[in-house]
């Protein structure tokens, strides 16, 4: 189960988050062409990931699923 976030969580900078899961993505070879910073809720630092084929989604969830949990 996943924990609450936290206050430094929420304090994440978006367009860095933005950055470093393109680049995550990018050496699982996978592409998210509508991945970007919400900018209609600048206070929520929301980041849109957008719609994928099923296909591209089966291949995110192997990528995740071959991944360390992280702490």
């Amino acid at each position: 189960m996943a924990s609450a976030p936290s206050a430094r969580d929420a304090d994440a900078d978006p367009f860095a988050a933005v950055e470093s899961l393109r680049v995550a993505l990018d050496q699982a070879g996978i592409v998210l062409p509508s991945l970007a910073v919400d900018p209609g809720t600048p206070a929520l630092h929301l980041v849109d990931l957008g719609r994928i084929r099923a296909d591209v989604a089966v291949r995110l969830a192997h990528a995740l699923q071959r991944r360390e949990p992280t702490p």
